[in-house]
């Protein structure tokens, strides 16, 4: 047995939720989620963690403008506290360099990234996924017992019939969904939540399609006053 595995139940036993935010494609908004879900709960007061661990497209720090900041070393890896929020990112260790790894190599960054992370206490550690259900969401369950997926959806049919598929696997596996986001609405239209609640999920809400989001990527406060954060408060009561 990897002796691994035995610390990250260590490192972890001092957090209260483990929140996977998932999705079936790119660009359906997910890190923005993870970011300003995070962002706000820390502007709430709560103990905050986000772990960025897109491998493939980590965006994280550019969405929150986190910057010049780095985790340090002292007895594990103590991440940097930012605007409230303790960030650990796989691109500390790929800097801008796509990461050319899979299978077992992709399973081996995780755990030792869980192993040597010091999260200490916390309310809530947020997880920012990659798109689809490959290995990454496959060793996340394995690897984090207590985790908790929150899915995000846009308006389309493509995205849906990706999203069918994750929570197809989630239900199979057992995990916890707390249930789906729908991003990007353009129009009241129920289709969505209708086709959500087959399969037995909650339907969070609706974020609005931000056009003016852009404009406050990288600057913290001004992503609090969007109105994507706007919607974001609303559902948080969901969530909590």
């Amino acid at each position: 047995m990897d002796p691994r595995l035995t610390i990250i139940a260590h490192r972890l036993e001092n957090v209260g939720r483990l929140i996977a935010v998932s999705g079936g494609k790119g660009g359906i908004g997910k890190s923005s989620t993870a970011s300003i879900l995070s962002l706000s709960l820390a502007k709430m007061g709560y103990g905050i963690g986000l772990l960025d661990l897109d491998f493939y497209g980590p965006s994280c720090h550019l969405i929150l403008g986190i910057k010049g900041v780095y985790p340090e070393e002292e007895k594990g890896i103590l991440p940097p506290q930012v605007y409230g929020i303790k960030f650990m990112s796989i691109v500390y260790y790929a800097k801008e360099n796509p990461l050319t790894v899979r299978g077992i190599d992709i399973s081996n960054s995780i755990i030792e990234l869980l192993a040597i992370t010091r999260w200490e206490e916390l309310d809530f550690l947020i997880i920012d996924m990659p798109p689809g259900i490959g290995d990454t969401t496959l060793d996340v369950i394995r690897l984090l017992k207590r985790i908790e997926f929150l899915v995000v959806t846009a308006p389309s049919k493509l995205a849906l019939e990706t999203v069918k598929k994750t929570l197809e696997m989630l239900k199979e596996a057992g995990v916890p969904i707390i249930g789906v986001i729908e991003n990007m609405k353009v129009k009241d239209s129920p289709w969505i939540k209708q086709e959500i609640e087959k399969f037995d999920v909650k339907y969070l809400g609706g974020i609005g399609f931000d056009r003016s989001f852009e404009e406050y990527l990288g600057n913290s406060e001004g992503l609090l006053t969007s109105s994507f954060a706007n919607d974001i408060n609303k559902l948080i009561l969901n969530l909590i």
